[in-house]
């Protein structure tokens, strides 16, 4: 017989081979070995050493080029042909197996050829099968254990959490299609599991099968036949590694298949030959990120399923910078880039809790704090993903991936259970680039049981409209009024200077006006018509107050229920920059009653001058008949009363009392303590205050998070000491809190370990007030120049320090600041010869320019600080180095 060349598919047992053409792997025959037999598999339990046996065989031959030779064949049945085989190195089968021991003479050897070859080649196999079993080799060894195959595996589930993290290896028995094999897993020496794996992370085409409802044949989907080939030249009947992960819905094994070239299912999606399943990407975690590379590597060349296939543009916004102006929910943010322009996005492959589910609805308003908090007036780096064409009465939306201090929002809010994942269909390209990672954050968060997965929903809250009638402003009036800085965030712009705040502590809502100024209106409808610059007022709110953490003070309501007072954002005055920018002019009696009429002016000022806004054709004469009327009485002359400058000076109020300056701001803001029978209260105070604390039975923590506006026992940084103290501002996430020392006036960051409650009735503020009073020096403008303000701050700290000093309180503004004058009782022999003189003679300030009637009152006094004005402009000194600032 001829002598033939093949490749060796596979291993039936160990005598059967399937062997294909090597010029054509569709052609296949089964060749026996001749005058040999084998133990056999069989599912219903395999005979003894029949693994072993085909395994030594599998080992030699599978995937390898081999020559045979057919000696005879059974015609009956099923044709089968018998031979010898000779594998590369030269030996030959079954020679070697026999004499390995893993094969055994047939007993009808030698019966269906007789020829002197046959019978030499059979005399041949008997020695070598007598010197095996002399030698208690393969077959033949009488202590070799039993392997135990299973077929059936009982519990999937309870099995990957047995086996997960454990690499297994395996043998692949059959390749059902490109993402299904049967394996066998060689568990133990003795244990075999046989079953069901799907390849993680892949879909592959399917191949050719048979309908089981009516028995009729299923053409393949297109590349089937190619990638259930494929696979088969390279896993099938080969040792391969498995990473067992999870099971599907039916139940079957998911794992990843590696071959010593790595994982089989990259190879396919590079091939062209299977897509990527989103179903597995929580399984894979960031192996996944490989596989898409390999697929985007198929689909860039147009290679297998992927032939056609037209690669999505990219989009023409790049990675840009902008800034987040409105959080309308979880997924949808308005953003203004570098031109100014407002934009509509959405977040890529997340959605918001669900309003129509009930479980999720109640977290809707957390998830958007939560955002709010991070993300409003922020600069983040965005990138287009795509565009959500219009739908459902939905307009186009573009997707977009942000990013913060290089977190991606998305991840940031799925990680803590505040968006959900949205299951893109197979061909939905629009989708986050890091969309398993997505996967894998979701399913991490509803284990942890984050967010709107928690097993409780949070508790609700409702805010209290007090600006729904005047009754009920004024009642709550009277609370805000109290306090200072009170932490607010703006729900809603209506006008320029008018807002709806949200005050959380405690739980109001407020119609809230700026004092001081006057905006212009804006237009309330499509059919209003706006007054000149009124909607450009209510722009610049919207983009610097929307949303935005800010900070009130309350000082009256007006007629309608509305809160007037100061907001402050970043602790700038809005109504300040308002007026900077020519959108809203000074209300004369407002900002005398607010206390901030100098700021105003002065920015309202720098408005005109520099033609802003609604100044835009200001004319310096318009101001100048308005400024002689002001100057007049000032410089002590002929006023619009008749009277000089001696009897405005005796209208001027006479106020002593001694006091000490604690703490100076970096604005020259003091805080005084008036000396008298409070600070020798203070005096016993601390001193029981200190032995209180230092006993331990006195350390217990705070019950919980502080408030702001909480008073608290806080223990100073600098010299370990507890004081009395007050709750400015909470950080959560950090656990600290800013800590206003009342009896003293200055303030720091803490942790709450460094806090305490201050609920003991001897030590509260009701027992004795906070002692630490806010006071500005009388008849001085400070600098506005960072620089020489310092300097201003430094000089005021040096000469008042560690020093008793007389004030006259010459006015009391109605949130309670004193406006002082200072006297060293050492030094000072008259009115002139004040603290606040001298810092007008060293040239740190000047005598403001806009006065309000109390100062008017002081002309004396007026006309000698502007003397030492003068005299400071001469000599050059401190802000007046580089001459005069208030010339044109």
């Amino acid at each position: 017989m001829p002598i033939s060349q093949a490749k060796v598919k596979s291993v039936i047992s160990g005598d059967t081979l399937v062997l294909t053409s090597v010029n054509n792997p569709a052609q296949e025959r089964i060749l026996s070995l001749a005058f040999v037999s084998a133990p056999r598999l069989r599912r219903e339990g395999d005979e003894p050493f029949a693994f072993e046996s085909r395994d030594f065989l599998r080992r030699q031959v599978v995937g390898k080029v081999v020559q045979f030779q057919v000696l005879y064949n059974i015609p009956t049945g099923a044709k089968r042909d018998y031979g010898v085989v000779t594998i590369q190195g030269g030996r030959s089968l079954p020679e070697y197996a026999v004499e390995e021991g893993w094969l055994k003479l047939r007993d009808d050897a030698g019966r269906k050829d007789d020829g002197e070859e046959a019978v030499a080649q059979l005399e041949k196999l008997q020695l070598l099968e007598a010197k095996a079993r002399s030698e208690n080799r393969g077959l033949w060894e009488p202590n070799r254990g039993k392997i135990d195959s299973r077929h059936e595996l009982a519990d999937p589930k309870a099995f990957v959490e047995e086996n997960k993290g454990k690499s297994i290896d395996s043998i692949v028995e059959k390749v059902f299609s490109g993402d299904r094999l049967l394996v066998r897993m060689l568990l133990t020496l003795t244990t075999h599991q046989q079953t069901m794996i799907l390849v993680a992370g892949i879909r592959a085409p399917i191949t050719k099968r048979l309908n089981p409802s009516d028995g009729k044949e299923q053409p393949p989907e297109p590349f089937g036949e190619e990638a259930q080939q494929f696979v088969e030249a390279r896993l099938l009947q080969r040792n391969v590694k498995i990473d067992v992960l999870g099971v599907s819905p039916q139940n079957q094994l998911i794992g990843v298949v590696k071959h010593p070239n790595g994982s089989i299912a990259e190879f396919e999606l590079k091939a062209g030959l299977a897509r990527c399943t989103d179903f597995h990407s929580t399984l894979l975690g960031g192996e996944m990120a490989a596989l898409r590379q390999a697929e985007k590597f198929a689909k860039d060349n147009k290679i297998g399923i992927y032939k056609g296939h037209v690669s999505a543009r990219n989009s023409s916004a790049g990675n840009v910078e902008a800034v987040v102006t409105r959080i309308q929910s979880t997924d949808t943010l308005y953003l203004r880039n570098k031109a100014g322009g407002d934009k509509r996005i959405n977040l890529s492959s997340i959605r918001q809790p669900k309003p129509t589910d009930p479980k999720q609805a109640p977290f809707a308003a957390d998830a958007k704090e939560f955002l709010r908090r991070r993300l409003i007036g922020k600069h983040v780096h965005v990138s287009i993903d795509g565009v959500r064409p219009a739908q459902d009465g939905y307009d186009q939306r573009e997707v977009a991936t942000l990013t913060y201090n290089d977190k991606n929002i998305a991840l940031l809010l799925v990680e803590n259970g505040y968006a959900s994942v949205i299951r893109h269909r197979r061909d939905d390209i629009d989708r986050s680039p890091i969309y398993d990672e997505l996967l894998v954050a979701e399913e991490a968060a509803q284990k942890d049981q984050k967010g709107m997965y928690a097993v409780k929903p949070p508790v609700a809250k409702h805010f209290q409209d007090y600006s729904e009638n005047l009754q009920k402003a004024k009642i709550q009036a009277s609370v805000l009024q109290r306090q200072k800085h009170i932490p607010a965030i703006v729900d809603f712009v209506k006008s320029g200077s008018r807002f709806t705040v949200l005050i959380p502590r405690e739980n109001a809502k407020l119609t809230f006006v700026l004092s001081g100024i006057r905006a212009p209106r804006s237009a309330r409808g499509p059919d209003d018509k706006a007054e000149p610059f009124g909607q450009e007022a209510h722009d610049f709110a919207t983009r610097r107050c929307m949303q935005r953490d800010v900070e009130i003070d309350i000082e009256n309501i007006d007629k309608v229920g509305g809160f007037i007072g100061s907001l402050h954002v970043n602790r700038e005055n809005f109504a300040k920059s308002l007026v900077e920018e020519g959108l809203a002019s000074v209300h004369a009696y407002s900002a005398e009653q607010s206390g901030n009429a100098n700021e105003l002016y002065a920015a309202e000022q720098k408005a005109k001058e520099s033609h802003k806004g609604m100044w835009h054709d200001w004319d310096p004469s318009q101001d100048q008949e308005e400024s002689e009327d002001i100057e007049a009485p000032i410089n002590g002359t002929n006023g619009t009363n008749g009277t000089n400058g001696d009897s405005a000076s005796a209208q001027r109020k006479k106020d002593y009392r001694d006091i000490v300056v604690t703490h100076i701001d970096e604005t020259g803001r003091l805080k005084i303590q008036q000396v008298g029978a409070g600070t020798v209260g203070l005096t016993e105070l601390m001193k029981s205050f200190r032995s209180f604390h230092l006993n331990n039975a006195n350390s217990s923590p705070l019950p919980g998070p502080p408030k702001a506006g909480d008073f608290v026992a806080a223990k100073f940084t600098e010299d370990g000491e507890w004081y009395r103290g007050k709750i400015r501002r909470n950080d959560r996430e950090a656990k600290q809190a800013e800590v206003l020392y009342v009896d003293y006036g200055n303030s720091e960051t803490l942790p709450w370990a460094r806090l305490r409650p201050l609920s003991q009735p001897q030590f509260s503020p009701q027992k004795l007030r906070p002692q630490a009073v806010d006071a500005v020096l009388s008849f001085l403008q400070l600098p506005t120049s960072p620089e020489y303000l310092a300097d201003a701050v430094d000089f005021i700290g040096r000469e008042t320090s560690d020093k008793q000093l007389v004030a006259n309180v010459d006015y009391t503004a109605p949130e309670g600041t004193l406006h002082v004058t200072l006297f060293d009782p050492k030094v000072s022999s008259s009115l002139e010869q004040s603290f606040n003189s001298d810092v007008v003679t060293e040239g740190l300030a000047m005598v403001p320019r806009k006065l309000k009637p109390w100062e008017r009152a002081a002309g004396d006094i007026l006309a000698s600080f502007r003397e030492k004005e003068e005299d400071a402009k001469k000599e050059r000194k401190g802000m007046w180095e580089y001459g005069d600032l208030t010339e044109d």
